[in-house]
């Protein structure tokens, strides 16, 4: 009841790769690594537009009553 030896883990690998097949897998890495890289693009892309942008205060107008 404890941890998975190693000739659990060839079993469970060797069931993976007949399953799926060695092709499928390699594109599946492939389309998780693109999302990833494609995150931290969108990642970059947020900060460099918040310090590209500063905030800009507007002042406030005081409205007097006339009367």
């Amino acid at each position: 009841m404890g941890s998975l030896s190693i000739w659990h883990w060839l079993i469970v690998i060797l069931v993976v790769v007949l399953l799926f097949g060695r092709g499928k897998i390699s594109d599946l890495m492939g389309d998780v690594a693109k999302g990833v890289k494609s995150f931290k693009k969108g990642l970059a892309d947020d900060d460099e537009t918040e310090t590209a942008k500063p905030i800009e205060s507007k002042p406030v107008e005081e409205k007097t009553k006339v009367g």
